[in-house]
């Protein structure tokens, strides 16, 4: 060991360095130039929605069912990974589980994507220097689905998709669904909105709770820059890179895939039938698939982390071909919808899916054409019962497309 100072009372080894304990010394040991801690160690564990209140086809709450009710094995009835977090006293939070550190408090001013990415690479919190935008899979492992807004403008009935108990969140004032964030993640397959050319990358609404593509402000496929440009929030993370969110698949060759990521086997390919969430509920739970009975309908943060964000253009299905068989069309009568058994806490008549396929949209209820608005990857909700003429899932920006049956993957716990 080599050692850079040394006298009779101490020595300083250049791999054991305690800042703490060498007062006074700072000025003649050049090497201890900051109070940057190690770049966090990090695991792709898919932590619990933390939703643990149970839902009727109506939305409305009810006693957790017994398991020989229909509507058994919905979201609360699992217990995974439950959250945890360490607030760090220094404007930091690390999530015990996965390892990441946290901004604690964002600014809440709203940036481009490019001035997102900028805004993390010169953030500077507890001595540290090395932040980052998350990818999509990193900023959605913080997603909470105890979250709900009541009233649109009465913001303290609302409760956010995020723990606020360890990271600080505010409503934007203009209007209480407006709580995007951006990730690092572009969407690749193809542009977005109804103008054909627009290029966008994924954010988490922690207000509304769901994935979407947004506009980075370039037209797609190319380094010009178009009017599309709104400004979302930012929390940045710290933490290795390439580790949460890669997935490490491994083909049983028996109709089931193992992840071995985060432990959890999946269903190679979907049975090529849409059904209602109440039947796909039923249908997972009663499957036998391979000899295992303990298949269910994944929540929405396991059913988010196979998704393969980014591809070439038109390569869907976001999801890993070689590996998964995904058997609709993807077109607007047959999309590559699937459901988890997490229930949308906004509209809770309706339970989440991921879009493998393009997330249609209109322009609005008169439109006539669809488009890829939110991007193949997005997390949205449908209705759990009905027809689709029955509702109308509108909003000042967009009307999406709905269907009342949609696919599904099942998926268990390795043991």
């Amino acid at each position: 060991m080599q050692y850079l100072f040394e006298n009779q009372s101490f020595k300083i080894s250049v791999l054991t360095i305690t800042i703490g304990a060498l007062v006074g010394c700072s000025q003649q040991l050049q090497v201890i130039t900051n109070n940057e801690t190690p770049l966090p160690k990090v695991q792709f564990i898919v932590v619990d929605t933390s939703q643990d209140n149970c839902f009727d086809n109506s939305g409305s709450e009810i006693i957790c069912p017994a398991e020989n009710n229909v509507l058994y094995g919905q979201d609360a009835q699992y217990l995974g990974v439950q959250a945890s977090y360490t607030n760090n006293g220094d404007g930091t939070v690390t999530d015990n589980n996965t390892g990441m550190m946290w901004q604690k408090t964002p600014d809440y001013d709203h940036y481009s994507y490019e001035n997102a990415i900028s805004y993390c690479k010169n953030l500077s919190i507890a001595g540290n220097t090395d932040w980052r935008l998350p990818t999509i899979k990193e900023l959605f492992s913080l997603a909470d689905f105890r979250g709900e807004i009541v009233n649109p403008r009465n913001e303290s009935e609302n409760t956010p998709y995020i723990d606020t108990d360890y990271f600080d969140f505010e409503y934007d004032k203009r209007m209480a669904y407006i709580g995007q964030y951006w990730s690092i993640t572009k969407y690749t397959l193809g542009p977005v909105h109804d103008t054909e050319d627009v290029e966008a990358a994924f954010g988490y609404n922690f207000a509304d709770g769901h994935i979407k593509a947004y506009e980075t402000g370039y037209t797609f496929g190319t380094n010009n820059k178009n009017i599309h440009a709104p400004g979302n929030f930012v929390r940045c993370v710290r933490g290795e890179e390439n580790v949460y969110g890669v997935n490490d698949f491994v083909k049983n060759n028996d109709g089931t895939i193992t992840d071995q990521a985060t432990g959890l086997m999946w269903q190679q390919s979907d049975d090529g039938v849409r059904r209602d969430w109440q039947t796909a509920i039923v249908n997972a739970k009663t499957s036998n698939l391979a000899g295992y009975s303990d298949w269910r309908l994944p929540n929405i943060k396991e059913l988010q982390s196979i998704v393969k964000y980014g591809g070439k253009v038109g390569s869907w299905p976001a999801i890993n071909t070689n590996i998964f068989t995904l058997t609709g069309s993807g077109d607007t009568s047959d999309p590559l919808w699937f459901w988890s058994n997490t229930t949308q806490g906004d509209f809770k008549y309706t339970a989440t899916y991921i879009s493998f396929s393009k997330a249609f949209s209109k322009k609005n209820s008169s439109a006539s054409k669809y488009y890829d608005w939110h991007g193949a990857g997005a997390q949205r909700s449908d209705p759990k019962s009905g027809i689709p003429s029955d509702y109308d899932m509108s909003s000042e920006n967009a009307t999406d497309l709905v269907m009342t049956k949609n696919y599904t993957l099942m998926v268990r716990t390795v043991k």
